[in-house]
């Protein structure tokens, strides 16, 4: 043992620490006693191992408890409001595009798109429209539409899915370029946010017989609706329509435009007046045929929602108010049954609140009367209106229906 080191003077000598005490070692358990040298190693391994084995299945349980992380996909695109997408089905311009300038003008930026299906080729700029809130918003892609043709619902189906683009887009509105908002941006994007359901003209008509047996078995009888095409769609049902393709494609197969050769004159007559592309040499090819007469327009989306089982889901109605000419004496011409239009004195205050007074639709063909609402509240039927002409929608901006500016200011930019 080495020597002590010497304290220094005036300092104590530091203790000896005590010598270290052996640890006794835990006996084993009886159990491991009675095993083999080999299988108590091995059961040493295991009980040294089960602890944190243990916490491992603890942990692997909770996550499996807990709910999958929404996707990227799925996640809110942002803090903002959401926005209502407004969809103009136009031949070509748009008219009225003074009017909607004046209430996009009193919105608020954020809250709303547009989007225009146009004539192929057709560019929204400053040469053929004064309001920049549709500056190049025509569609990349268009088809050229014709009036009683699948082409009028394929044109419907691209502006729901330009409008999907956006994450944003919650509410979406279908719009000829000759309506009209009958309110104010405010009161209109509120009406819309409210309503959780999609508001679609909806009905079941068995006087018609447009229904095509040949459309069986992807498209029942029972299963067959007719509709104003005028509809306002949540998110949930517009990505139903652009994702169907089946009962789009009966619908181009076995729902078309039919007539005589005794009614050929007029419908060119009304096809003209209406402005659509009407092809003579299409028509006469139908009149030989034993075909139904179906208008595709006026049936395909109610009737993919009543095959979809969406009925539930939906405001069986329409936002958009049309006056119908039924001059005729015989009830089942409905060559001359078409919508009429708004001149000037007819969008007087007097007529647009009118209009705007209508609380429920009596649907006679089903005995039925459908109450408006939206979210369970009673509502105005209508937000919007057609068909009106360039005075009639300056009479509606000059009587300030949205407390907007006056004619004459506005015609600068027009």
């Amino acid at each position: 043992m080495p020597p002590r080191p010497t304290p220094a003077p005036g300092q104590l000598p530091r203790p000896r620490p005590p010598p270290l005490m052996p640890v006794a070692k835990r006996p084993p358990a009886p159990w491991a006693l009675a095993l083999p040298a080999g299988r108590r190693a091995r059961a040493r391994l295991f009980l040294r191992l089960a602890a944190p084995l243990s916490f491992l299945l603890l942990v692997a349980a909770f996550l499996r408890t807990q709910p999958p992380a929404a996707p990227l996909d799925a996640l809110p695109p942002s803090a903002g409001p959401g926005k209502v997408a407004f969809l103009f089905l136009a031949r070509a311009g748009l008219p009225l595009d003074f009017l909607w300038d004046a209430f996009f003008r009193n919105g608020e930026e954020g809250r709303f798109s547009v989007y225009v299906h146009s004539a192929p080729g057709f560019v929204l700029d400053r040469t053929t429209t004064g309001s920049p809130y549709f500056y190049g918003r025509q569609l990349a892609r268009a088809v050229k539409v014709a009036w009683g043709e699948p082409t009028m619902v394929q044109a419907e189906k691209m502006l729901f899915a330009a409008a999907l683009e956006d994450p944003a887009n919650q509410r979406f509105v279908l719009l000829s370029d000759s309506c009209v908002p009958l309110y104010n941006f405010s009161y209109t994007y509120t009406y819309l946010m409210g309503s959780p359901k999609s508001i679609v003209d909806s009905f079941t008509d068995k006087t018609e017989k447009r229904y095509n047996p040949n459309m069986s078995p992807v498209i029942r009888k029972d299963k067959w609706r007719k509709g104003s095409q005028w509809v306002m769609l949540i998110r949930k049902h517009a990505e139903v329509v652009v994702g169907d393709k089946h009962v789009f494609q009966v619908f181009r197969k076995h729902c078309k435009m039919v007539v005589t050769n005794a009614l050929l004159g007029q419908k060119l007559v009304n096809a003209r007046r209406l402005g659509f592309v009407f092809r003579r040499k299409q028509i006469l090819k139908g009149a030989a045929q034993e075909e139904h007469d179906c208008i595709p327009d006026e049936h395909y989306v109610q009737t993919l929602f009543s095959i979809k089982g969406l009925e539930d889901e939906l405001e069986r109605r329409t936002l958009t108010y049309t006056s119908w000419n039924q001059s005729t004496l015989d009830p089942k011409d409905k060559m001359t049954w078409h919508p009429t239009t708004f001149e000037y004195d007819a969008a007087s205050p007097e007529q647009i609140n009118a209009i705007k007074s209508i609380d429920h639709v009596n649907y006679e063909v089903e005995h039925r009367t459908e109450w408006c609402q939206s979210n369970g509240t009673s509502v105005p039927c209508f937000l919007f209106a057609r068909k009106f002409s360039y005075g009639a929608a300056m009479h509606l901006l000059e009587d300030g229906a949205f407390g907007l500016l006056k004619s004459a200011q506005l015609l600068v930019n027009f």
